[in-house]
């Protein structure tokens, strides 16, 4: 089971960094755009940039970002003050493995909890982007599954730890 939450959770970084990728290309694009237009009005017409750019990358990254939790917890590579635990005993630090599993299960639950109201409020609203007019509920879905993601992770280290103690 651990091998296929591992798995899944390097699957979604691999996804959330292409999707990181595509919207530094957009960006770069947009960037260009906006400086040849500058140049194009020196020679009294346009060149514009990317329609809808800002509503293309709030959704985006509103998906990516959260992505990249699950593969995080995997590694453990959230914070972790590593200097303070080590002046104290093995078992010690073990028990605040555990404790911090627990509260990061809880915390990656309680998102993801929040998130499914989210989408339901906003599906049930029918809310659409501002300039593209996209329906939003669906960029919703990768950081749904992502939060769960983490929690199921989160949860099966606290059962590892469990027996070390």
């Amino acid at each position: 089971m651990k091998n296929v939450l591992y798995k899944a959770a390097s699957w979604f970084a691999v996804i959330g960094g292409l999707l990181a990728l595509l919207i530094a290309v957009v960006t770069i694009v947009n960037v260009t755009a906006f400086g040849l237009d500058k140049i194009a009005r020196l020679f009294d017409a346009n060149f514009p940039a990317i329609i809808g750019y800002e509503d293309f990358v709030s959704m985006i990254v509103s998906s990516a970002a959260l992505m990249f939790f699950p593969y995080c917890q995997a590694h453990r590579g959230h914070v972790a003050v590593d200097v303070f635990i080590k002046m104290f005993p093995d078992g010690f630090a073990r028990v605040i493995d555990v404790v911090s599993s627990i509260l990061m299960t809880g915390l990656a639950l309680f998102l993801g909890y929040m998130m499914v109201n989210g989408l339901i409020e906003v599906r049930g609203d029918n809310t659409l982007s501002a300039i593209l007019g996209w329906t939003i509920w669906p960029f919703y879905v990768p950081g749904i599954i992502s939060m769960f993601l983490w929690a199921a992770i989160a949860g099966s280290q606290i059962f590892e730890r469990e027996a070390d103690v």
